[in-house]
């Protein structure tokens, strides 16, 4: 984010135009991965709406990371509004060097930041370096049903014509492939990339025998 005012724009979008996907992703990501208690990490959290969402039906305790110390003013207010100041805190960091100790989270989530890290293998291993045995990240840029990504498309093509071509390119066919040789090239022993019409997860898991 160059200026306050493009945070303001981009939390304006998240909160009104994304708001449904939120309860829907975070009710999936506790099905898929199991993983109601410990330690979440949220990767590029913005104004926290995921994971406040994850919060509300988990009990987990929850970081919020983000490179834009607006964006985590908003986040802050967010939890504090949403009564969870015991159980949520924010992070300024960058995720190419995650301020947590070694195998410290159970569950890292992500949605939609992957596309602008700058160096996403680097990324991908301090992911890795932070995941407890046991533990899941859960990353991506899904739109939680098929519907969801269908209505925000048409939102978002009224004032970017733009918006399609950019998500086709970030999770369209050819994205498996590309994630798939960067994740090759770090030492991840186990990741799976699942693509749908609703968008596109990478799941990466820590055995729990793996030191």
């Amino acid at each position: 984010m160059d200026t306050k005012m493009n945070v303001c724009e981009f939390d304006n979008i998240a909160r009104e135009v994304f708001a449904p996907i939120y309860p829907v992703i975070a009710e999936q990501i506790k099905q898929k991965t199991g993983i109601t208690t410990g330690k979440c990490l949220d990767i590029g959290c913005g104004g926290g709406y995921l994971g406040i969402a994850l919060a509300s039906i988990t009990e987990l305790y929850i970081y919020l990371l983000d490179k834009s110390l607006e964006m985590l003013e908003i986040a802050a207010s967010n939890i504090s509004a949403a009564g969870l100041k015991t159980r949520m805190q924010t992070f300024f960091a960058d995720v190419k060097k995650i301020p947590l100790p070694d195998q410290s989270i159970n569950l890292i989530i992500s949605r939609g930041s992957i596309f602008f890290w700058e160096d996403q293998q680097k990324a991908f291993e301090e992911i890795y370096r932070v995941l407890a045995p046991g533990g899941v990240a859960y990353i991506g840029g899904g739109f939680g049903s098929a519907e969801l990504k269908k209505q925000i498309a048409a939102r978002m093509e009224k004032d970017n014509k733009n918006w399609r071509a950019m998500m086709n390119k970030n999770i369209g066919e050819n994205a498996p492939e590309a994630f798939t040789k960067i994740l090759q090239n770090t030492k991840i022993a186990f990741f799976e990339i699942n693509r749908d019409e609703a968008g596109l997860w990478i799941l990466i898991r820590r055995r729990r025998d793996e030191m």
